[in-house]
């Protein structure tokens, strides 16, 4: 630690400004912040976290962790803790819409890899499973293991300013309990400071902001509904009331489980165009809150109210230089899809690899322009599929008739879905194909998995076609999960076992652990000395693993054969963030001859030139 001194002009000395040195500076320790901690610190890089709250999350604003956050927690064995304080996955069964909570029900549809018809695709697409964990639980799972594990935290603290040069960043911060100020010099700064992050406005990163879609307000509820949930299992209930008189504050509500079934989130949406009118009492919310719940004999305690924008937004570049943004700085959207923290998680995964290679020197600094190359493109499809699944409960809401100017067309609307007639039968239809598009927000398997990165870090140029082929394009991209080895791709989930069985493994554990992977069959033995031979010439762990009928690896039902994309000579070769970097459809002669080739990739995908 150095100390700064600084003059207050006549002579006097007015105060020291003491300036600390690390290598990692993470401004925000929400989804974001705290499992980039989590993430250098399972690479040895240790580094300061700092967060303006005073403690970790106060409220369950996220809640659905999904199958490719919980790979990236899981290749650090935290997803045996989120799996343990995670809510049953049965609870996450259903999306309903309903009069009230303790009233009738218009419909439901299938959430979260439930639906008979879609069980089998999530069943195939990862060895993990989607979980039910608001934020007030993941959060301090991610801040214990940062600090276990080499990561100083420091809540109640500002950031208030940075400058940058060519070697680092040195950053002010500001104790909010002492109001003293300090410094912190450090290789790279990380903003991960939320929606209204001051790194990223200082760092100038363009925005793309596109017209939001209104006011929402979160209230935090403690209500025990258990009597109503035996045949309502869901964690997400839409709950209209067409045929009332309804305050300007609350048109209509999603009420969302934090704890079965006791704790929720009611997600309130105000009336359109009034939202400056709006500043209810906590009766107001009270009274507004029972009448969704629809039993007065219910005890409600209000815990808590929020407010936010239902946003459109996403970051040009994610990175300038020596500063990176990530999570809710840089992708701003509605809770639709469950993608917020999970976006968040995955930023994080795909950074961390990256900043550990280059701090160790085995990766050049050109690889960091990949993050933004690679994770830009990812943002803005949440974001605009996000506000897409956010406007499709239009049609559900004019099909229930909820858009009506006055109660009594709304009433009668509402009573049209009962008749025998055309306009009836029209209304029950609508209604239909409405709730069946939410699909696209509820078994969203594609946009949650089905990342294809694009970058230097990946190399595809030995490919002869491209991953988009016809049957491909044909397909769904939010709906449908492409499982392929081509470069870009994740690597596919099959089950492993071996010879004589013991416990099985997923293809996807072989990879990752901070190394790269090289992953042959039978007759591809060349690759494998190749991969030690190339590992020790470059100071880089690559591991490799053969899969096929006696390898390291029993491929029992042949679900590897039907996905790997090459030749059982062949190797797929995987990043530390289990994604593809680049295959060989065959065994390039002997040892040298592989190893040629896979020391050329290397050097390419690493940005090194030696």
């Amino acid at each position: 630690m150095t100390i700064v001194n600084h003059s207050n002009g006549d002579g006097h000395q007015a105060r020291t400004i003491p300036i600390t040195s690390t290598d990692i500076l993470i401004i925000g320790a929400g989804p974001a912040g705290a499992s980039l901690a989590c993430f250098l610190a399972s690479y040895g890089i240790r580094g300061i976290m700092v967060s303006s709250c005073p403690t970790s999350a106060d409220s369950p604003r996220a809640h659905i962790t999904n199958m490719a956050a919980m790979e990236c927690l899981r290749d650090i064995g935290l997803d045996v803790e989120c799996n343990r304080l995670a809510t049953n996955g049965m609870n996450m069964m259903h999306t309903r819409w309903a009069y009230s909570m303790a009233g009738e029900e218009y419909a439901r549809i299938h959430s979260w890899g439930h639906d008979p018809k879609r069980k089998g695709d999530y069943e195939i697409a990862s060895p993990c499973d989607p979980v039910d964990l608001p934020q007030t639980l993941l959060e301090p799972i991610l801040v214990r293991y940062a600090t276990l594990n080499g990561f100083n935290c420091r809540f109640d603290t500002t950031f208030v300013d940075f400058v940058q040069d060519r070697d680092g960043t040195t950053s002010t911060l500001r104790d909010n309990i002492t109001g003293v100020e300090y410094k912190i010099r450090s290789t790279y700064l990380f903003g991960a400071d939320g929606a209204r992050s001051e790194v990223f406005r200082q760092a100038d990163l363009p925005l793309d902001v596109r017209p939001d879609q209104g006011l929402a307000f979160n209230v935090h509820l403690k209500a025990d509904l258990s009597s109503y949930m035996q045949y309502r299992t869901g964690n997400l209930h839409w709950l209209l009331q067409p045929d009332r008189e309804h305050p300007l504050f609350g048109w209509a509500c999603i009420a969302r489980m934090v704890k079965p079934w006791d704790e929720w989130l009611f997600i309130v949406l105000p009336e359109r165009g009034k939202e400056l009118e709006i500043n209810p009492t906590n009766e107001e919310w009270l009274t507004r809150m029972k009448e969704f719940i629809g039993d007065d004999s219910i005890n409600a305690e209000i815990l808590g109210v929020s407010k936010w924008r239902i946003n459109d937004v996403v970051a040009e570049k994610f990175s300038k230089d020596r500063v990176f943004c990530l999570g809710d700085a840089v992708h701003r959207h509605p809770p639709s899809n469950g993608l917020g923290s999970n976006t968040c998680i995955q930023d994080a995964y795909n950074l961390a690899w990256k900043v550990a290679y280059v701090l160790k020197g085995q990766a050049s600094p050109s690889i960091l322009e990949t993050y933004s190359a690679e994770r830009q493109p990812v943002g803005r499809g949440v974001v605009t599929r996000a506000n897409q699944s956010f406007r499709h409960h239009g049609p559900v809401w004019a099909a229930l008739g909820v858009t009506l100017p006055t109660p009594e067309e709304r009433t009668k609307a509402l009573d049209e879905l009962t008749h025998a007639t055309p306009k009836g039968r029209a209304r029950r239809a609508a209604l239909q194909a409405a709730i069946e598009e939410t699909e696209h927000e509820y078994h969203a398997l594609g946009t949650e998995m089905g990342q294809l990165y694009q970058s230097i870090a990946v190399h595809s140029a030995d490919e002869k076609e491209s991953f988009y082929s016809p049957e491909v394009v044909a397909q769904d991209p939010d709906l449908v999960l492409t499982r392929s080895t081509y470069p870009g791709c994740r690597v596919p989930h099959v089950w492993l076992n071996n010879a004589t069985p013991t416990q099985r493994i997923s293809s996807i554990d072989l990879a990752g652990k901070g190394a790269y992977t090289l992953i042959t069959g039978i007759g591809g033995e060349a690759w494998k000395s190749a991969a030690s031979r190339v590992g020790l010439q470059l100071g880089v762990t690559i591991n490799s693993y053969s899969i096929g009928f006696r390898q390291d690896y029993e491929d029992v039902y042949f679900d590897w054969a039907r996905v790997r994309g090459v030749d059982e000579t062949g190797c797929v070769l995987a990043r530390p963030d289990r994604f593809v970097s680049w295959r060989c459809h065959e065994v390039l002669g002997d040892e040298s001859h592989c190893a040629a080739k896979l020391r050329e990739v290397m050097l390419n995908v690493l940005g090194r030139s030696d």
